[in-house]
């Protein structure tokens, strides 16, 4: 199964219906989507700006990076359907304004559809750990090859903690309080379907440690910094050199 195939698949049904829930789940989801904005918003002040976003779901980081920088032009992926027509609702205005196209896509090969040294954002929030680590080397290749000299890509994800004992720990504390929350709103149908998920991301040909994947960043040429850590969410900036 391509990776392509296997993220329609991953967020169709009820997870791409009513993604919002992921707020509930993951309150850091919302805190690192506005730092990605704010990111975003402090990068070369004045100047505008041409953006991509890898995997914009409902858009809720779309949203924080547009609000966040009013000289931003947006270009929003992402392979569910379902999700970009809530983000496509949401942002009507944005979308009017012409500050933001919402594509269904393929995230490498909208990516490598890309000019050379074309954009100055790249910018994702939790979408990057869902690709297999092939698929996901490809990904970051191409948003290097993407940006301009001096260009950035933030991303807020989940970066597996290097100690495994300690990872698994936080994995099971995960699965604990989804089961707690889905209880209290009775919703135990929209469970099972998250921790299919969960176990998706906790596969070992997608887990992305958070060592491996720092270096990799620096292989390809960009200097690293890490703004968040908090458990698995992390906020990462990569600056093209």
């Amino acid at each position: 199964m391509s990776s392509r195939t296997l993220q329609d698949n991953l967020f169709t049904g009820k997870i791409g219906a009513e993604y919002e829930f992921l707020r509930l789940m993951c309150p850091n989801h919302a805190l690192l989507a506005k730092r990605v904005g704010e990111t975003v918003g402090a990068y070369r002040p004045g100047e505008a700006l041409r953006g991509f976003e890898i995997g914009c779901g409902t858009g809720i980081c779309t949203l924080a990076l547009l609000a966040a920088r009013d000289n931003l032009t947006l270009t929003a992926i992402d392979a569910a359907p379902a999700m970009l027509d809530q983000a496509r609702e949401h942002m009507a205005d944005y979308v009017s304004a012409g500050r933001v196209t919402f594509q269904q896509a393929d995230a490498l090969e909208a990516l490598k559809a890309l000019p050379t040294a074309s954009v100055d954002i790249v910018a994702s929030n939790y979408a990057v750990h869902n690709f297999l680590d092939d698929y996901r080397d490809r990904v970051l290749a191409e948003v290097h090859r993407a940006l301009k000299p001096g260009g950035l890509f933030v991303n807020g994800d989940r970066y597996a903690i290097d100690d495994r004992a300690a990872h698994l720990a936080d994995t099971q504390e995960t699965v604990r309080r989804w089961f707690k929350l889905f209880r209290e709103i009775d919703r135990l149908d929209l469970l099972e379907d998250w921790v299919v998920h969960f176990y998706s991301d906790e596969s070992p040909d997608h887990r992305m440690y958070f060592t491996p994947s720092m270096q990799k960043l620096e292989a390809l040429g960009f200097a690293v910094s890490v703004d968040f850590r908090e458990g698995v969410d992390t906020l990462v900036k990569a600056m093209k050199a």
